[in-house]
C-alpha cells in the first residue's frame, strides 16, 4: 500500500531515489521494482534490518520482481545530517516522515541540498482535519515516543517547502479508508486494538492490501478528496532559489508535547 503515486513521482529505470525514514521498505521495494536505485535510510536499525536484509533482495531478484534493474540499498542517518553529497538523487520521498521531526525545516533544507537541480520530491504528511480528530479523541495518539510533534496545516507546509526552495507541482490526498480505522482506535483507545470493532476494520483494511477488490478501491478514490488521511505533495525546486538553511521548527502555539519528538511507529 502505497502513500506517494509513483506514476505522479516520475519514477523509473536508471534513476537514483532516497527513501527517507523508509520505515518496513514499502516504497523503496516499489521504487526498486520500477527500476530505480533505491538508497532507503531510516534511524531505525530494526527496520533497516528488515528492508535491507539480502534474502529479500534476492528473493525478490529471483522471483523476477527487479527484471527492470533495480536496487535496494539501506543507510542509517538523521533526517537533519544526510550523509550523502549534494545533489545525489533525481528523486527524494519522505513519506508520513516530517510529522516526526522537530527540526523538519532543517529536515527539509537538507532534501534540497542531496535533491538533483531538475529533481522532483515527493513528501506526505497527515491531513489536518483527521488527524486533528485524532489528537482531540486520545491524547495518547501522539503523546508516544516518537509520535507526532505537530498536525501540519497546509499553509503553513507550502511555507515551509518554499522557504526550502520547493515549488509545489502536484497534490492528492491518499488512504481514506484508514481515518475512520484511527478514529475508532482513537475513541475506544490506541492500545486496544484487538477490541472487537478495530479488530473488524483492521480485517477490513488488510483485505483491501493483499486482495484490492474493486469495490474498495473505487470507495477510497472516492473518499478521499473528503477524509483522505493523508496529504501528498509533489515538488521541484524552484527556479533561481537556493535552499534554505533556516532549522525554525513548524510547531504551532497550540501543539503539545513536542519534546517526544523523533523518528518512531508511523501513523
Amino acid at each position: 500500500m502505497l502513500t506517494v503515486d509513483l506514476g505522479r513521482a516520475e519514477v523509473g529505470p536508471g534513476l537514483r531515489v532516497l527513501d527517507l525514514g523508509c520505515g518496513g521498505g514499502r516504497h523503496a521495494y516499489a521504487c526498486a521494482r520500477a527500476g530505480a536505485d533505491v538508497v532507503a535510510l531510516d534511524a531505525d536499525l530494526g527496520e533497516l534490518a528488515v528492508v535491507g536484509a539480502l534474502a529479500t533482495a534476492t528473493a525478490m531478484a529471483e522471483a523476477g520482481e527487479l527484471e527492470r534493474g533495480g536496487t535496494v540499498s539501506v543507510v542509517a542517518g538523521d533526517a537533519n545530517a544526510l550523509p550523502f553529497a549534494a545533489a545525489s538523487f533525481d528523486r527524494v520521498i519522505a513519506a508520513e516522515v516530517l510529522e516526526h521531526l522537530v527540526d523538519d525545516a532543517g529536515a527539509l533544507a537538507e532534501l534540497a541540498r542531496v535533491l538533483s537541480a531538475d529533481g522532483l520530491l515527493a513528501i506526505s504528511v497527515p491531513r489536518t482535519w483527521p488527524e486533528a480528530v485524532n489528537w482531540a479523541l486520545s491524547p495518547e495518539y501522539h503523546r508516544v515516543e516518537g509520535g507526532h510533534v505537530r498536525i501540519y496545516r497546509r499553509r503553513q507546509l507550502r511555507a515551509r517547502l518554499a522557504a526550502a526552495g520547493f515549488e509545489i507541482v502536484g497534490t492528492h490526498h491518499a488512504h481514506a479508508l484508514h481515518s475512520p480505522y484511527w478514529w475508532l482506535r482513537c475513541l475506544v483507545g490506541v492500545g486496544r486494538e484487538n477490541q472487537r470493532l478495530v479488530a473488524a476494520y483492521h480485517r477490513l483494511l488488510v483485505h483491501e492490501i493483499v486482495h484490492q477488490p474493486r469495490w474498495l478501491r473505487i470507495v477510497d478514490r472516492l473518499s478521499n478528496p473528503l477524509v483522505g488521511k493523508s496529504l501528498v505533495l509533489y515538488c521541484r525546486r524552484a527556479p533561481g532559489t537556493l535552499a534554505s538553511t533556516t532549522s525554525d521548527s513548524l510547531v504551532e502555539p497550540e501543539i503539545e508535547h513536542a519534546e517526544l519528538a523523533g523518528a518512531g511507529p508511523r501513523r
